[in-house]
């Protein structure tokens, strides 16, 4: 069988394991003659699988009972609407800490319910625009705002916040590229909200986890299907769930339990940053890798040569030995490397040979 470097970023890698147990069951689940997808969301060979995701997040992510997990659909890119949706009333005001393209998206889909304010903004003139997040002191946060927003990792940038700033606000974040990389403590937010497809499962889902006391504050006079009151409410079976979605993350997470969880895969994904951030650094007169020190992704590795024509020999080249997915985003451009949990630190590795390899050759 023939596996590549997956270095996309998202839909991206997915762990072997929860693929091979997939494909065991895929024709005859549990025994029931028939597959999890031809299943009904309403029928108990389902709703096993729907508790028992719900249940291994809440362990592996320290999620308590002042806290709904849900399941939703429509990404994150759903998420940057309906927040606002349901917590922005009327004469109210959100603040938003622009640090990429998908917070600056997040900020302009709450101007269509109501005042949206920037607290603060990392941007920059010139390539890349954003090379860090911002520092507690840069924030410019009203204490009666309805909340504050922020993107936990950057996907197209390759920043990420080491540490999360304390909010008078309700803190809401959006966790779509770095959910479950680390032990995180979501007891200090109201809501997160992560698209499931880079490091969770599938695309087609995505985990709202929101506080009790925070949804209690939320609008009703909104259309019941974008309601998180809903959801809470049916346990996220009001409408059919995305299930084979659903089935394959609950196979994803019950791996990262079998891994030691998200302690034990922190370490594997520090290591593999310090790896490939290492040959960059090595070799800096031939790569640039922008973001400052403080504020890079161990999710998204970002980087130049140094010119667009050797990025794409060097695209090209990797791709001939089996690791795709490494052209930057189409808006950043550059070269990017994508190593969600499920990429293993013998991946990242060849790409740190080929990369110090292809530097010799190049230079």
């Amino acid at each position: 069988m023939r596996r590549v470097d997956n270095f996309n970023a998202g839909p991206s890698a997915l762990p072997l394991p929860a693929l091979e147990r997939a494909q065991r069951e895929l024709l005859d689940f549990e025994g029931t003659g028939m597959s999890i997808i031809e299943h009904s969301h309403r029928g108990k060979a389902y709703e096993k699988v729907h508790f028992e995701a719900i249940a291994l997040l809440r362990e592996l992510m320290g999620v308590g009972d002042e806290s709904h997990v849900l399941f939703m659909q429509g990404g994150a890119s759903q998420q940057f609407a309906t927040v606002p949706m349901n917590f922005l009333h009327a004469g109210q005001s959100a603040d938003y800490v622009i640090t990429g393209g998908w917070s600056e998206k997040a900020l302009e889909e709450t101007k269509w319910f109501g005042k949206a304010r920037v607290a603060a903004t990392t941007a920059t003139e010139g390539t890349p625009k954003f090379k860090r997040v911002p520092k507690p002191s840069e924030l410019e946060l009203d204490p009666a705002a309805a909340y504050v927003h922020l993107t936990s990792n950057n996907t197209l940038f390759g920043t990420q916040y080491q540490a999360f700033p304390d909010t008078a606000a309700p803190l809401v974040v959006d966790m779509s590229s770095d959910i479950l990389c680390r032990p995180m403590d979501v007891s200090k937010m109201s809501l997160v909200y992560a698209g499931a497809q880079k490091n969770v499962g599938p695309s087609g889902v995505t985990i709202v986890i929101v506080k009790k006391a925070f949804l209690a504050t939320a609008r009703e006079d909104i259309p019941t299907i974008f309601r998180y009151g809903t959801f809470a409410k049916n346990d996220s079976l009001y409408n059919t769930p995305p299930t084979f979605a659903i089935y394959l993350m609950r196979n994803v997470l019950a791996h990262a339990k079998e891994l030691g969880g998200l302690a034990a895969i922190e370490k594997t994904n520090r290591a593999k940053a310090d790896r490939l951030y290492g040959a960059l650094d090595a070799l800096s007169s031939f790569y640039v890798a922008p973001v400052e020190k403080e504020s890079r992704s161990t999710m998204n590795i970002v980087w130049r040569t140094p010119s667009k024509e050797l990025d794409a020999k060097l695209v090209a080249e990797a791709a001939a030995k089996d690791m795709v997915g490494l052209a930057g985003h189409r808006v950043t451009g550059g070269l990017r490397a994508s190593v969600y949990n499920a990429v293993s630190l013998a991946s990242v590795d060849r790409l740190a040979t080929f990369l110090e390899d292809f530097a010799k050759a190049n230079a």
